[in-house]
């Protein structure tokens, strides 16, 4: 389970519309705060409370982005 601060890496995202289905798609998830989702970088942020990282992979998935956990170099 994800606690704490956590950010995923989103493939896909083009425009202002991909930035708020990713950030209603986050934002729905029990346990996940503080949804912040970086255009330009290409990544989602937020607050985790005992969140799965599949629950937020599913989520981006559904609408219709790729997420993976980010992993800093």
């Amino acid at each position: 389970m994800l606690n704490g601060p956590t950010t995923f890496d989103v493939n896909g995202m083009s425009c202002e519309h991909c930035v708020r289905a990713v950030t209603e798609a986050v934002s729905a998830i029990p346990g996940a705060s503080d949804v912040r989702v970086d255009l330009s970088g290409g990544t989602v942020a937020f607050v985790a409370a005992d969140v799965s990282e599949a629950a937020v992979v599913d989520a981006i998935d559904d609408a219709g982005y790729d997420a993976t956990l980010h992993h800093a170099p």
